[in-house]
């Protein structure tokens, strides 16, 4: 069977530019999602268009019992996964500290943080077994600055980094690889998400300059994942050439 890559966050955005650049490479994937409907959509474009097997998983990240679940519902054989690529992520919200609300900080902690936990601890299993595999963490440039307004956000993604240098320190004597890749500006329904569906607001995120694309994500990610085995990348922060810091954009 083909080599399997399981893909959290895969309905839109990076998450899913990368299951198509995964699917042209002739991966079997493991899609995860909360729409089911465009998981389905998803599915069957790449089943048809690149001959590959897809299953698809549709949870809530942040719920333990579910990812826990969800992931048990896989044939034996398919809970042995190659590749994790912890892509979903949001930022909700962009307020300073002393008016943040309290549900925007939940939803972040809760899907940046705990999610991509539940859903590692699920995997590793598998990979030990094996004493293979690779799980690639999407972080952000936010993992490592902070500017004003992102605190909470920013402290998820500074987490996301310290939790893939711990999780190397814990498998790399079982065979397996820990990265993370760490986008500058992306435009993708992140500032939709962030600012609660305004999409005033989140066009001006993107105005002035050209900023990165999904595809460009992932193409990175597929980079790091296709190295030879004994070849680790650690760690890949990628903007675009116009930003010169999580706060400095030219814009013309």
């Amino acid at each position: 069977m083909n080599k399997i890559v399981l893909i959290t966050g895969a309905t839109a955005g990076i998450g899913e530019a990368t299951a198509k650049v995964f699917a042209q490479n002739q991966f079997n994937l493991i899609l995860t999602g909360r729409r089911q409907e465009r998981l389905d959509k998803l599915s069957k474009q790449l089943s048809s268009d690149f001959n590959i097997e897809v299953k698809t998983l549709s949870f809530d990240i942040r719920d333990k019992a579910a990812v826990k679940e969800s992931f048990s519902t896989l044939p034996e054989s398919w809970q042995k996964v190659d590749i994790l690529i912890n892509n979903a992520g949001l930022a909700s919200g962009l307020d300073p500290i002393q008016t943040g609300d309290l549900e925007d900080w939940d939803k972040m902690i809760d899907t940046n943080l705990k999610g991509l936990l539940y859903i590692t601890r699920e995997v590793t299993a598998g990979m030990i077994e094996q004493q293979k595999g690779h799980i690639i963490n999407v972080s952000s440039i936010a993992g490592k600055e902070v500017y004003p307004n992102g605190n909470v956000y920013c402290a998820t993604k500074h987490a996301v980094s310290s939790l893939t240098r711990a999780m190397r320190l814990d498998l790399h004597t079982h065979g397996i690889k820990v990265s993370s890749i760490c986008p500058g500006a992306v435009e993708t329904e992140f500032s939709q998400v962030r600012f609660h569906g305004d999409d005033q607001k989140a066009n001006l995120v993107y105005q002035g300059f050209t900023p990165l694309t999904a595809e460009d994500i992932a193409e990175s990610i597929y980079f790091m994942a296709s190295r030879p085995a004994h070849v680790n990348i650690d760690d890949l922060l990628i903007t675009p050439t116009a930003q010169g810091s999580a706060r400095d954009i030219n814009r013309k």
